[in-house]
């Protein structure tokens, strides 16, 4: 029974990875569609307030799921942060997540991870972290404003959003691993470079990314970075 169980999970992780590729230049597009649509929800959206504290915010377009028993997390995205000339460079970043349990199907789910403060920076600037374990996790809460959560930006480092597409109604990212995408910044940028290089403000915003930063802009002109 072992046997087959790590079978399932190779075929499965390794479906939704083939199933994840895309350029990087359309990753930063899609997470700046992402981020659009989910702020043009008027009732619903992330609460602007909690996006002008943000330290950094991170959108993973189409996070794939599957399952039959064991089930998988795989997807791709961007991260960009506050510094003192504005948004950061992107960074790419891969989310690696599965639990064991009963369920059956697959589907799609965008998100979208506010980091509050340093701390959140500090994990995601460092080669590999667990979210929920190295880095406290919590369901951002939706609305216009967020003043009857004020205690989300002290509690919690990460503050995540989902939108689902498919058969699963929600997504829960305790235990899902988030690694820098090596590769991919090397494709961008044309060498390697640190997630903390990148996200400090070491390397100049490239072009492709004016998209992201126009959305973020609209929804967030005058936003600053919540205390250490």
């Amino acid at each position: 029974m072992k046997y087959c169980i790590g079978f399932l999970t190779l075929v499965t992780a390794g479906c939704l990875m083939a199933a994840s590729e895309a350029s990087t230049q359309k990753r930063i597009s899609e997470s700046a569609d992402v981020l659009s649509d989910i702020m043009a929800s008027k009732d619903k959206s992330i609460p602007t307030d909690l996006l002008d504290k943000a330290q950094c915010v991170a959108v993973v377009p189409n996070l794939k799921r599957a399952g039959f028993v064991i089930g998988a997390k795989y997807g791709k995205g961007v991260v960009t942060c506050r510094t003192g000339n504005g948004w950061s460079a992107p960074a790419f970043i891969r989310i690696e997540g599965g639990s064991v349990g009963l369920q059956i199907g697959a589907g799609e789910t965008d998100v979208v991870m506010l980091v509050m403060n340093q701390r959140g920076m500090d994990k995601l600037t460092s080669d590999k972290f667990t979210v929920g374990g190295d880095a406290s996790v919590m369901a951002g809460p939706v609305g216009r404003s967020a003043e009857a959560n004020t205690d989300a930006t002290m509690r919690a480092e990460i503050l995540a959003y989902s939108r689902a597409k498919g058969v699963f109604a929600g997504i829960s990212l305790q235990g899902a691993t988030m690694r820098p995408e090596k590769d991919d910044n090397r494709e961008l940028y044309g060498r390697d470079m640190t997630q903390r290089e990148i996200l400090t403000g070491g390397v100049k915003p490239p072009a492709v990314a004016q998209p992201l930063y126009a959305q973020l802009n609209r929804y967030a002109p005058t936003g600053h970075s919540a205390t250490r």
